[in-house]
């Protein structure tokens, strides 16, 4: 009954089985081999259009290097209040464009409101040096509630990012569990919609390690190499990053995994609903769940054998808790199984 998140989850067979068959023998380094341009013609179909692709080593690196790439003298860029890049990544996109600061939005349910933003970038006036100026705006899908930005709320950011002459990032460590909840194609749901740079996750999603910074504008990436280089995240034998790719989007298998996480979690908000122990905080539609538990029964559920993260309630959020009970975050993977939901379940009471 392993919840606690998906970045436990192991490889899927046929990542390993591709690392296993293009381990042996000689290929070019540093991104040059066959395989690795076969992958990054394989993004291009994904995305209906010529995309510019890097391969990196994590989620981290795929951000704060995408911002190095927009970055301007006193840059700001803004994220969700609680978004990963300025809650969970220890200064990193700081660090990488060597000062740039994180500017929070607020926003329901884990999503940046429109309208907060209008009036975020309204305290930036070019004329008032001493307050920096804005370089990008960066969304996560899934937001960071679990929950999924509507088309037309990422249209309304990306027009509010392109009338300042802003780059639109996503923070995509999830992105195929976003397309597989909504049926959605990857195009839609990135550049026509107007976003710039794309960090395509697959590590929490059955790859070993396996991250992509994706320009939508392939002239807007011709320093990446550069920064990427800097970065530290320019391996030699790419071909390892490249062979996971390869695997994980041939005949549609990244999107069947995220498809099968998302079940679990429908399972497990099933039992919830069913629950007499627990119930959902909120609702939610990617494979992250949160759950209002009493503490005696989260105790009980990790005395059984249950991982799940105690989880802060998100700001902005009135969900009513007794004193007695707790937030916790149950997240599903590809390769969760129906019986540990069942048995999960079954010791809430479903």
């Amino acid at each position: 009954m392993i919840f606690a998140s998906d970045n436990w989850s192991g490889a899927h067979p046929a990542i390993t089985a591709s690392l296993t068959a293009h381990a042996g023998g000689m290929a070019s380094a540093y991104g040059s081999s066959e395989l690795d341009k076969a992958v990054e013609r394989r993004f291009n179909e994904i995305f209906e259009k010529e995309v510019a692709v890097f391969f990196v080593g994590t989620g981290t690196a795929a951000n704060s290097l995408s911002f190095a790439a927009v970055n301007r003298p006193g840059g700001v860029v803004l994220c969700h209040r609680e978004a990963h890049v300025v809650e969970d990544e220890c200064g990193a996109p700081e660090f990488f464009t060597h000062g740039a600061r994180m500017a929070p939005v607020d926003g329901a349910n884990g999503l940046i409101d429109p309208v907060n933003l209008r009036r975020e970038l309204a305290r930036f006036h070019p004329d008032f040096v001493h307050a920096g100026q804005p370089m990008a705006i960066t969304v996560s899908q899934p937001g960071e509630a679990g929950t999924l930005y509507p088309l037309e709320t990422l249209d309304e950011i990306a027009g509010i990012a392109h009338e300042r002459r802003l780059a639109l990032h996503m923070d995509g460590a999830r992105f195929a569990n976003a397309l597989a909840a909504t049926g959605v194609s990857p195009a839609e749901m990135t550049w026509k919609r107007g976003l710039d740079i794309l960090s395509f996750g697959a590590t929490k999603n059955g790859c070993w390690c396996a991250e992509a910074v994706v320009f939508f504008d392939p002239d807007a990436a011709r320093q990446f190499p550069y920064i990427r280089k800097r970065g530290a995240q320019l391996f030699s034998k790419t071909r390892f990053v490249a062979a996971q790719f390869m695997a994980y989007l041939e005949d549609g298998l990244w999107l069947e995994l995220a498809a099968h996480s998302n079940a679990m979690a429908d399972r497990l908000r099933a039992g919830l609903d069913a629950a007499r122990h627990g119930r959902q905080g909120w609702s939610t539609r990617s494979n992250e769940v949160f759950a209002i538990l009493d503490k005696e029964t989260a105790a009980k559920l990790r005395g059984a054998g249950a991982a799940f993260y105690d989880w802060n309630m998100p700001r902005g959020l009135a969900v009513p808790m007794a004193e007695n009970e707790q937030l916790v975050r149950l997240v599903t993977s590809w390769s969760t199984e129906a019986d540990e939901v069942d048995r999960f379940c079954a010791m809430l009471g479903a």
